[in-house]
C-alpha cells in the first residue's frame, strides 16, 4: 500500500459556484464521498481549507522570511483542501480522485507521498522521527 495525496485545486468558475451551493449540499455530496472511502478502509485523512485571503505567505526569496497576508498567486494556483489516501496504486488513487466530488473547472492533483522506510534508516533523524511515530501510533 502507499499514501496519495489529493490535491482539490478550484478555478474562480468553480470558487463561484462553490459559493453559489448551499452548504448543506455541499456537506451532503462530500459526506457521501467520504463514506465510501471510509467503507474502503483507504481514507487516511481528509481537510478542507479556510479562505485563501485569510490567509499568509512566507516568502523565503530574500536573506530573511517575508510575511504577506494571502492570498498567494491566483486561484488557478491554490488549493483549497486535500484527502490523504491509502492504496495499492497510483492507478486506484487515480480512480478515486476521477469520483471526487468536484465542482466544474476543478482541478486535482494527485501526488505520492513516500513512507519512512523510503529513507536511510541509519540517518539520526530518521531514528528520531520514526521512533516518534511509533510513540503516537503512528506506525
Amino acid at each position: 500500500m502507499a499514501k496519495y495525496m489529493l490535491i482539490m485545486r478550484g478555478t474562480d468558475e468553480s470558487m463561484a459556484k462553490m459559493r453559489e451551493t448551499p452548504f448543506e449540499e455541499m456537506l451532503e455530496t462530500v459526506g457521501r464521498f467520504n463514506e465510501e472511502l471510509i467503507k474502503a478502509g483507504v481514507l487516511v485523512a481528509a481537510e478542507g481549507l479556510d479562505d485563501p485571503g485569510q490567509g499568509v505567505v512566507v516568502d523565503f526569496g530574500g536573506e530573511t522570511p517575508v510575511v504577506t497576508d494571502g492570498p498567494y498567486g491566483e486561484t488557478k494556483e491554490l488549493f483549497g483542501g486535500f484527502y490523504l489516501i491509502d492504496v495499492a496504486s497510483k492507478e486506484e488513487a487515480v480512480e478515486w480522485a476521477k469520483r471526487l466530488p468536484a465542482l466544474p473547472g476543478s482541478k486535482c492533483e494527485v501526488r505520492r507521498v513516500p513512507g519512512i522506510d523510503e529513507f536511510p534508516q541509519d540517518n539520526e533523524w530518521i531514528v528520531k522521527e520514526r521512533a516518534w511515530r511509533e510513540r503516537t501510533g503512528q506506525l
